[in-house]
């Protein structure tokens, strides 16, 4: 990088230290913003137009040069051009481009504004894009999984679920997918709120913190980015990351379901358990053992959501000394939380053609659906039913628990007989097995087939008006 690639300079008698210049740069970090960059650009030359500070024809050489390099961004040519000559962030890189396509127009692109209102638009239209990726990622995520489920409800599949990894009820295999589609339900949520609220007001024209004394046509350039308003505060405006910031907490958070997922299916994968297969696409092998089919993907996932939850709480962590306006910490808060969006959403990614791979053996998940005496609190609610209060019937299915497993057997009849007497009656009217235990429950949000019917369809109805939101 050299000192002639700068946007400063004119106040220092001595060129700046190279290898200090390449320590600060940012421009392999702002690639991706590249895009979003310029289109912050083509509004500031909007804004110029209309506020009368440059006359026609400049303007119309500036929007003819910014639209060739949009064309060149997209191609990949300006990437090699940028690359080339070094520069120190992307908005050096841009300018520096639009003069060597058009030097006297070129000349008059920054006017008026300043590196710290160009870098706070350009991230709110990056966070603004996200938002909409992650609305797009989290939505297809949950949807794939309530298709799952309303499949594996056709045959009202059941399997034990567990608390503390122990068995405890029986449970239908539709209702644990709806239960793993429901967080990205609320995280399409977030995605869906952050979009919205990306584009609410407009840093462009905040100048370096205090505004322009150039005139400038805000509002000509918020219509054209389509942000509701500019900003209200250049202070504020130039030094707030908060919309980049939740975003990467929403990437971040949104890895956190599918990592717990991934745990449990590792778990499953095992053929102590055996309740699923990893396909042969997802699974991967051992260099030594021939027999290996390891869950690989899944692991990552689960390791993986660890990395982006640090680099989005790093991004919070570093920006919270900084005193209001642009400091150059903001900087390495940027880097922290694209790099959170972009591990989250590859993460992601992963999980969910990962995820479409795996095959459930729901034979051998019913074969253990009621071992660990998932039915006993199938027996104490009807004894709470038959009229015994809640204490009592939980120590008296306790007993029952207690002498079957002395005897190494299930609950089977003889339980429900003794159970019975408590109540004055021959046998104790409850479940025996898992599916009747399913279809007993009654409540809403319960794990009968009817209650996870309804809950399918509130999920996708709710997904739909997350997406017309926005």
């Amino acid at each position: 990088m050299s000192a002639g690639s700068l946007q400063w300079g004119g106040r220092f008698h001595s060129a700046p230290d190279p290898a200090l210049l390449a320590f600060g740069s940012s421009f392999d970090d702002d690639l991706l913003l590249a895009r979003f960059d310029l289109q912050t650009s083509q509004a500031h030359v909007r804004a110029l137009r209309g506020g009368g500070t440059i006359p026609p024809e400049i303007f119309d050489a500036l929007v003819a040069a910014l639209d060739r390099i949009a064309e060149e961004i997209e191609d990949g040519t300006f990437t090699a051009w940028a690359r080339n000559e070094a520069f120190e962030d992307i908005h050096g890189a841009i300018d520096a481009r639009v003069r060597e396509i058009e030097d006297v127009a070129g000349r008059w692109l920054h006017a008026g504004r300043s590196r710290n209102d160009q870098i706070a638009t350009t991230l709110a239209l990056y966070a603004a894009s996200r938002a909409r990726d992650g609305l797009a990622r989290t939505t297809s995520i949950a949807r794939a999984l309530a298709s799952r489920a309303r499949l594996a409800l056709e045959k009202e599949s059941v399997l034990a679920g567990t608390t503390h990894g122990q068995p405890a009820q029986p449970i239908l295999l539709a209702f644990w997918l709806q239960a793993a589609a429901e967080p990205f339900v609320r995280s399409a949520r977030r995605f869906a709120a952050l979009a919205r609220e990306a584009m609410e007001a407009m840093p462009l024209g905040s100048g370096a913190l205090a505004g322009s004394c150039i005139p400038l046509d805000r509002t000509a350039a918020a219509r054209y980015l389509g942000f509701a308003r500019p900003s209200r505060n250049a202070l504020d405006a130039v030094g707030t990351r908060d919309v980049l910031f939740a975003c990467a907490d929403a990437w971040a958070t949104s890895c956190v379901p599918a990592a717990r997922v991934a745990a449990e299916i590792v778990t499953w994968a095992s053929p102590l358990f055996g309740y699923v297969r990893v396909g042969d696409a997802s699974a991967s092998g051992s260099s030594l053992m021939p027999q290996k089919r390891n869950p690989d993907i899944f692991e990552l996932v689960r390791a993986g959501t660890q990395r982006a939850l640090s680099d989005a709480r790093a991004a919070w962590a570093a920006s919270a000394a900084v005193p209001l306006s642009y400091h150059r910490d903001l900087q390495e808060c940027k880097q922290s939380a694209i790099a959170a969006i972009e591990r989250a959403d590859s993460i992601l990614t992963a999980f969910a053609r990962a995820f479409a791979d795996i095959e459930f053996d729901v034979e051998r998940m019913e074969r253990y659906a009621t071992a660990g005496y998932t039915l006993a609190t199938d027996h104490a609610d009807a004894l709470v039913r038959g009229g015994l209060d809640a204490r009592r019937a939980h120590r008296l299915v306790g007993e029952r628990v207690a002498i079957a497993e002395a005897q190494e057997r299930a609950f089977d009849a003889s339980d429900l007989q003794a159970l019975g007497e408590h109540l004055g009656v021959p046998a104790l009217f409850a479940p025996l097995d898992a599916r009747a235990s399913v279809l007993a429950k009654v409540t809403d949000g319960s794990t009968s087939p009817e209650a996870v019917v309804r809950a399918l369809d509130a999920l996708e109805c709710e997904l739909s008006e997350c997406e017309a939101s926005v």
